[in-house]
This record gives structure tokens, C-alpha cells and sequence, in this order.
């Protein structure tokens, strides 16, 4: 039988493995926890292996080396990368997606060529097929996660976020825009002279704040942003402009600085690990879920908690996805 459809196929593989293993790369300086990060290092590592074990089988079979498609390849990849930093993080997601896909059938198709042999490369080909379908279920409840607007594992580049619009990885029920965000001073502002006094440098504030993104919230974390936060929300519900309010507080919940109080789980500061989780649990919204996550980001910040918020967004967006 002819080895050739065989090397062509895993010629294939193997330059589609090179982008998995660049856009693996990119994802990891994308991660959100420290867990998610390690993950996707662990994910880059499989994908050197697989890469290994496909060269491996390419000189098993005496296939000519190939030395233009590498470089072909790698230019392309980082073309790729450059592009996608011009797109939203979901448009990024759905081309990784793709990407998977593309891999996963042309697994199955080296399956199928394998059947009667050779043994080795049909093994092979399993563990591809098993490797790309495990990718393809974590993509999708990541994208599932971005749409429902629930915690993330991954966070957007400065260029993705500005692309997106948005100053967050996923969307908020109120959609964090630093348009909306300047509403805070504009729309109280219109109730009267000594209100703009009050709130002006606070609108100043927040506007400067958002346009940078959750990630300086978190780097700049400091009680007289907390206080600006606050107060933009109480004088914009004192004077019934409840959209500027709701844009704040969402300012409020993506930073942490919430009050116990106002978090969806009662008695939050006084719960044990084992509690917090339980109660994590039986949150059924995702905005509650990112509540308690940037909250518990900021004040305690115990792994067991953060896991369980990322097991339960997964869950709910899975839910909604109709994944699985």
C-alpha cells in the first residue's frame, strides 16, 4: 500500500500542529488565574509532544524531509497572531476553534487511511483525534462563558479589548464602554450646577480608569477610586439616572470593590473555604459568579473559592450553550 496519502496527511498535521503551538503560546499571556495559566502551559507542552511524535512518524515512514512549510508555516502563524490582535477575543477564539476543527478531521481522516496499518501511526492518530476533541470542548466553553458574560479563563489583549470595545474580557449585562463610563459625569452633570461640582473629577476618574482596562483596575487598586465609584453611583440614583448608576456599580463589581454586603452570597467574609464554595455553587447568574470572583480576587484570594467560580461559570455556560 502507498504511504503517500498518509505523509501528506501528516505533513498537514504537522504544520497546523507549529500554529497550535504559537497561538498556545499567545493564549497562555492571555490567562486570567494563575490556574488557567498553568493549564494552557500544560496544553503548549502536549502540543511540542504531539509535534514530536509526528515528526517522529514522518521519518518512520522515510518521508522527505520538508523544509519549506516550517518557514512557510511560522510566517503565516505570525501573521495570523498580528491580524487577530485587530479583532475582538471571541472572533480570536472562533479562528482557534476553526483551527482544532480542521486538526480533529484531518485526524480522523489519518485514521481512517490507517486502519490496516501502519499500527504505530494509527495510534497516533487516536491520540490526535483525542487531544483536538478535548481542545474543541474547552474553546467552546470558553466562547460559551464570553457570551453569557460570566468569569473567564482568558482576558483580551489591550488591542482586543479596544477592538471589542468593551474594557473586559466578557460582556457585562451593562456593557462596560468608556462611553458609558463618561455617562457617569455627563448625565448628572445635566441635573444641575452643584451636582457636576460633586461628581466632575469623579467622572474624570473613571473615564481615565476604564479606558485602561480591568487589568490597571487591578494593578491600581486604591480606596479613592473605590470612594469616586461609589459616590458617581449614589448621586447618579439620587438624581434618577439609573443607567449611569448601573454603568458605575458594573465599575464597581469588575474591580472587587463591592461591599460584602452587596455581594449575592450573604455573609460572605465570614464563610470558610468549604462554605464560600458550597454557596458558589448555587449562583445561577454570571454576573454574581463575576461579582464574587473579582471580590474574592481582591480581599482573600483562596484558590479553592476562585476554582469553584470557574467550575460553576463553566458550567452555567456550558448549560447555555447546550454543550455536552
Amino acid at each position: 500500500m502507498s504511504t503517500t496519502p498518509i505523509v501528506t496527511q501528516l505533513r498537514a498535521l504537522e504544520h497546523l500542529t507549529r500554529s497550535e503551538i504559537a497561538l498556545a503560546r499567545t493564549r497562555t499571556a492571555q490567562a486570567r488565574s494563575e490556574a488557567v495559566r498553568r493549564e494552557l502551559e500544560g496544553n503548549a507542552r502536549k502540543a511540542e509532544a504531539r509535534s514530536e511524535d509526528i515528526a517522529k512518524a514522518l521519518r518512520d515512514l522515510d518521508a522527505v524531509p520538508d523544509v519549506v512549510a516550517p518557514v512557510v508555516g511560522w510566517a503565516i502563524t505570525l501573521a495570523k497572531s498580528t491580524a487577530e490582535q485587530a479583532q475582538p477575543i471571541d472572533e480570536a477564539l472562533l479562528g482557534d476553534l476553526a483551527l482544532e476543527h480542521q486538526m480533529a478531521d484531518r485526524a480522523r481522516y489519518l485514521l481512517a487511511l490507517t486502519r490496516s496499518g501502519p499500527t504505530s501511526v494509527h495510534r497516533l492518530a487516536e491520540r490526535l483525534v483525542a487531544a483536538h476533541t478535548e481542545t474543541i470542548d474547552w474553546l467552546q466553553t470558553v466562547l460559551a462563558e464570553e457570551a453569557v458574560g460570566g468569569p473567564t479563563a482568558l482576558k483580551p489583549t489591550p488591542l482586543q479589548t479596544v477592538a471589542a470595545g468593551v474594557t473586559k474580557a466578557a460582556q457585562l449585562p451593562v456593557k462596560l464602554t468608556v462611553d458609558g463610563v463618561n455617562r457617569v459625569a455627563h448625565e448628572v452633570a445635566r441635573a444641575g450646577r452643584g451636582v457636576s461640582e460633586r461628581v466632575g473629577r469623579t467622572g474624570d476618574r473613571l473615564g481615565r480608569v476604564a479606558s485602561g482596562g480591568r487589568d490597571v483596575l487591578s494593578t491600581g487598586v486604591t480606596t479613592g477610586f473605590d470612594a469616586a465609584a461609589r459616590r458617581a453611583e449614589a448621586v447618579s440614583r439620587d438624581e434618577g439616572a439609573g443607567d449611569t448608576a448601573a454603568v458605575a456599580h458594573a465599575v464597581r463589581r469588575e474591580t472587587g470593590s463591592l461591599d460584602a454586603s452587596e455581594l449575592p452570597v450573604r455573609n460572605y467574609d465570614g464563610l470558610s473555604v468549604h462554605d464560600a464554595t458550597a454557596a458558589v455553587r448555587k449562583l445561577d447568574e454570571p454576573a454574581d459568579l463575576r461579582a464574587v470572583e473579582a471580590y474574592e480576587q481582591r480581599h482573600k484570594n483562596r484558590a479553592g473559592v476562585l476554582s469553584a467560580v470557574r467550575e460553576r461559570s463553566a458550567t452555567l455556560a456550558e448549560d447555555a450553550a447546550g454543550i455536552r
